[in-house]
């Protein structure tokens, strides 16, 4: 973990923001933290990251007991149904919900005296087999289907587009993506947060409106 990284990135967001009008207090880094050790996490949150990304619940364990209490944890990888009540237990936000019935396990397995669940929906913006979550079509039903649970706040979408190459192109779906937020928003669903933009694309995400971005490879170096 490199400590100038980090502080490169937050001048980029910083600038990003200025490019497009926007308070760079209104985008929130999430350290993609898969893979890392504890020490690189503590040097991280000693550095001023205090939101953390985890794909996967067994490693994740590990890592919340023995970091700062402070620390934010966001849930972003695929889940397990029988994995759901411990997700529900330990994390702040999960951003990976993509049917009723995982988000139902999620609910009655938030502990009471933990505030709701932050969650986003994750949408499959460019329909590919290999991803995880829905089309935009499904969007409006999931979240009206969700907005009983009591344990849960459906705070807005997740997405991970394919690559493309240049930041026109990048540009385009990120587009894509806020247009079918701010409809969802015009419909009364009270969404607050896009969750999109990783180590390689997050200046254009920033640019069409992203409020987290999850980087991992700029902050932390390649993975071992």
């Amino acid at each position: 973990m490199s400590e100038e990284n980090l502080k490169q990135i937050k001048i980029s967001i910083q600038e990003y923001c200025k490019d497009a009008d926007r308070d760079p207090e209104d985008v929130i880094l999430i350290g993609a933290s898969k893979s890392q050790s504890v020490d690189k996490i503590n040097v991280a949150y000693e550095a001023g990251l205090n939101h953390f990304g985890e794909n996967y619940l067994q490693e994740a364990e590990n890592k919340i007991a023995l970091t700062n209490k402070d620390i934010t944890w966001h849930f972003i990888g695929a889940i397990q149904t029988r994995k759901a009540k411990k997700i529900a237990e330990l994390f702040d936000w999960v951003h990976t919900v993509e049917n009723i019935r995982v988000a139902e396990r999620l609910n009655s397995a938030r502990p009471t005296d933990k505030p709701p669940l932050n969650v986003c929906i994750q949408l499959n913006i460019d329909e590919e087999d290999t991803k995880s979550g829905i089309k935009k079509e499904e969007l409006e039903n999931l979240i009206t289907s969700l907005s009983h649970l009591e344990n849960l706040v459906v705070r807005g979408l997740m997405v991970i587009p394919r690559p493309r190459e240049t930041e026109i192109e990048q540009r385009k779906i990120f587009e894509e993506v806020t247009k079918i937020y701010k409809s969802l928003n015009q419909k009364g669903m009270n969404l607050d947060t896009l969750s999109m933009g990783m180590s390689s694309d997050f200046g254009p995400a920033i640019k069409e409106g992203a409020t987290m971005i999850r980087i991992g490879t700029a902050i932390f170096g390649s993975r071992k």
